[in-house]
């Protein structure tokens, strides 16, 4: 089935446009809440979390309409990371999560996420289910099977606790000076919280949304103003995460940048020492580079690589019994502790590790040397199909000749936005940028 709303991270837009309309959150709601209530009984409900985007408190509105209409009762988080909506979904026993944010998006964008009764996203067939249903009439509960809404006062508080449970019992961070870039987005009360509670000096960064600044110049996607602020600052660590928390960047003393394979490789080499890490692999996607695969392979691991998208690395890690995986962007899944990228969680794992060695940032953010690479996104247009084209196709299979044996190619489409993502990797820095730059020029000419 060709879907017309779900993309690789539940739906999203530009807010105010389809599908990111009021109109289509109160259809997506109904739907979600029919799907969930096909067993015909009351007392189901749903726990909605946002982040801090002025379009957040529309689609809110128009989801507890949608999701009470069919009889469901509504939980409203307010301001909560994507990762809290996993662990409350489950945690109070709903039948439905729903997180309201474009993650690492501009605040002119939106999307709305799902999530099951186990805390877990949707998988495709169930999005594919609820999606059918939004574009059908919909089936309404009798008025006085009509479902409530409430807000949950004290759901940042359960998660904050939630996460201080996953630092290492008796170690404290006193001494440690940390910045934390929250993107003016979901994290800015709990990430700060959960840090200096557990004995932090903490330097705030992003903890000031006002709707429309999530996201800008702050954040994972902008780690240089964490980084600016580790220096001024004369911190031991920055922890940079994004608009919904689910992904972080690493930011060392020196100020330098850690993305998420340099994480994992930590994490994977600390875990495989101490027997934690089930089933001797680490998953990551297609996008991970080179030197992590080499570095978890001199260490007898192996790199189980998935399609682009957390959705599809917790997939593989829930169905072979992994319990570490991630992306390259900075989403590091722990299913020991949650359900989806905790980038708060993430970086109490590093902090952790800067405890029990004793050596800082600098040292543990550089763990394999990466494989150089290079990407290029190619914006085309409404009906376009580069990628179907014998010029594209002639182009990235003389490319894929070229870099035989010492590099690879990677070309997709973008699963959120109108974009051809252009990637390759080789030891030459030269041969690479003729690569890719002559791959992203026949993608213009068809676009």
């Amino acid at each position: 089935m060709t879907r017309k709303l779900f993309g690789t991270d539940g739906v999203r837009g530009r807010a105010n446009t389809h599908p990111m309309t009021a109109e289509m959150a109160l259809r997506l709601g109904a739907a979600a809440g029919r799907y969930f209530r096909r067993d015909g009984t009351n007392g189901h409900r749903v726990v909605i979390g946002k982040d801090t985007r002025l379009s957040g408190y529309m689609l809110e509105n128009a989801l507890t309409a949608g999701l009470t209409s069919t009889g469901m009762n509504v939980l409203l988080l307010g301001p909560v990371p994507t990762p809290a909506v996993g662990f409350l979904t489950r945690s109070m026993r709903a039948d439905l999560g729903i997180m309201i944010s474009a993650s690492h998006n501009p605040a002119e964008d939106n999307g709305i996420k799902f999530f099951g009764p186990d805390g877990f996203k949707l998988s495709d067939d169930a999005e594919a289910e609820i999606e059918a249903m939004a574009f059908a009439d919909p089936v309404l509960a009798a008025p006085g099977n009509i479902g409530r809404a409430r807000r949950i006062d004290d759901g940042r508080g359960r998660y904050v606790e939630y996460a201080k449970t996953t630092f290492p019992q008796g170690q404290r961070l006193d001494g440690l000076k940390v910045v934390i870039d929250c993107a003016n987005g979901a994290a800015y009360r709990a990430a700060p919280d959960v840090l200096w509670e557990l004995g932090a000096e903490v330097i705030p960064l992003g903890v000031d949304p006002d709707g429309t600044n999530i996201n800008d110049g702050v954040g994972s996607t902008y780690p240089d103003a964490c980084a600016a602020a580790v220096r001024a600052n004369g911190a031991h660590l920055g922890i940079s995460l994004d608009g919904d928390a689910d992904r972080v960047m690493i930011v060392d003393e020196t100020g330098a940048v850690a993305d998420g394979d340099q994480i994992m490789a930590l994490l994977a080499g600390r875990w495989a020492s101490e027997g934690r890490l089930r089933g001797g692999a680490l998953v990551a996607t297609v996008m991970s580079n080179l030197g992590l695969e080499r570095y978890l392979g001199e260490r007898g691991l192996r790199l189980e690589r998935t399609a682009v998208g957390d959705r599809y690395v917790v997939e593989r890690m829930r169905g072979q019994g992994f319990n570490l995986g991630g992306e390259q962007s900075g989403h590091i899944v722990m299913t020991d502790y949650a359900t989806t990228g905790d980038g708060l969680i993430a970086g109490l794992q590093f902090l952790a590790a800067m405890a029990d060695t004793g050596r800082p940032a600098s040292e543990l953010v550089r763990q394999f040397t990466p494989v150089p690479q290079l990407l290029k996104n190619v914006r085309y247009g409404a009906g376009a199909d580069p990628l179907s084209t014998d010029a594209v196709r002639a182009e990235i299979a003389a490319a894929e000749v070229r870099l035989a044996g010492s590099g690879r190619v990677l070309i997709r489409k973008s699963g959120t936005e109108p974009l051809i993502r252009v990637m390759a990797e080789a030891e030459d820095e030269a041969t690479l940028r003729e690569v890719v730059d002559g791959i992203v020029a026949a993608v213009e000419r068809a676009a």
